[in-house]
């Protein structure tokens, strides 16, 4: 998708593959955790996911295409000018997009709204919310995460895609979180350390969160940003470039042996 329009996040989706592939898919009867049905996308019933790091699209739009909520003919105009796969999800544009994303460090607020909605209406859905790790340096983020332990917002689960990246450079150079964990623990959070490319740990660990009651969860999935492709793992400046036709050669090619 990527590099059929030059444009395009592509470290930043594959560090969190594995994270979206057992929230949708990564079950052992292959129907993943998230309560959804693709044909009946407003489902009200339906458990919510939210993309707070909008720029991961593309593989955003791809679990979605996989999962069946539109034909995967759709990921061909990625970007381009009347397409629906816009460069960041737009709520509205694709069925399965429950917010428009992409100025990060909203996520947790918009996932709160959905819990709280909830509550109002009687329904008892839960949300999901993968975060990136830079957003996390944001206000925002932690204004929301004081008022979701506030109003015990048993129902809200955010993931954070750990990548120790970002655009610019390393977290702990550009703006340390650490110590991450005990942050999320101090504004009143569960907190779940995985290794986010060990679907079976990341399955294990989002059932376990599951069950925790009166105050929202965090997993902090540490994973590697460009996961699966030895020269994008190598250089965080492919945040936001995408490999050229060669290099996308050599990348499917490394993908398939792995």
């Amino acid at each position: 998708m990527t590099t059929n329009v030059a444009s395009g996040h592509v470290s930043s989706s594959f560090s969190c593959v594995e994270i979206l592939t057992a929230l949708y898919f990564g079950g052992p009867d292959m129907t993943g955790i998230l309560r959804y049905r693709s044909e009946e996308p407003d489902w009200p019933e339906r458990d919510r996911f939210i993309l707070s790091k909008g720029h991961a699209a593309p593989i955003f739009y791809a679990v979605l295409a996989e999962a069946g909520y539109f034909d995967r003919q759709e990921l061909c105009g990625l970007r381009t000018i009347n397409c629906r796969a816009e460069g960041h999800p737009v709520q509205g544009k694709l069925p399965g997009i429950e917010t428009t994303s992409g100025s990060l460090g909203k996520g947790i607020s918009v996932g709160l709204g959905h819990v709280l909605g909830g509550r109002l209406n009687g329904l008892d859905y839960r949300v999901y919310v993968l975060l990136g790790d830079g957003e996390c340096q944001e206000g925002q983020i932690w204004e929301s995460a004081m008022a979701a332990a506030h109003f015990e917002a048993g129902n809200l689960i955010a993931i954070v895609d750990y990548n120790k990246y970002q655009e610019s450079g390393p977290i702990s150079r550009e703006m340390a979180l650490e110590p991450f964990a005990q942050k999320w623990r101090a504004f009143g959070w569960h907190v779940e350390e995985v290794d986010g490319h060990d679907i079976g740990a990341l399955i294990a660990t989002l059932k376990a969160v599951q069950k925790v009651e009166g105050k929202p969860s965090v997993i902090i999935a540490h994973t590697v940003k460009g996961k699966g492709v030895s020269f994008v793992e190598a250089d965080y400046r492919f945040h936001g470039k995408a490999l050229n036709a060669e290099q996308a050669g050599q990348a499917r090619e490394e993908i398939l042996c792995n």
